[in-house]
């Protein structure tokens, strides 16, 4: 196993136990203010899968690039719809009016 190898399996699994411990520390509180800005650093990651699968060549590049793109997309609009939802449960419902 190469010595890159290894030492990028170290950070990923770091990454994976300190974002884990981060994330059930959280208050439910926050997570409606963190799912906004989570949204925002994703619309950026929507950006560069555009900027990269732009300047890939190769069928098996542009597969993975499309795929990228389409999943990306799915994160965002998915994050959207969520923070609408909870952000929904906090308006104030008004009176409904009678239809006559």
């Amino acid at each position: 196993m190469p010595h890159s190898l290894l030492t990028e399996i170290y950070i990923f699994v770091l990454a994976v136990f300190v974002g884990f411990q981060l994330i059930s520390k959280v208050p439910s509180v926050l997570h409606t203010p963190l799912m906004s800005a989570t949204n925002a650093i994703h619309g950026i990651i929507l950006v560069g899968a555009i900027a990269l699968a732009a300047t890939v060549k190769g069928p098996l590049d542009v597969g993975i690039s499309v795929a990228a793109v389409f999943l990306a997309t799915l994160n965002v609009v998915g994050g959207y719809v969520v923070t609408d939802r909870i952000l929904g449960m906090f308006k104030k419902k008004s009176a409904e009016r009678p239809t006559e």
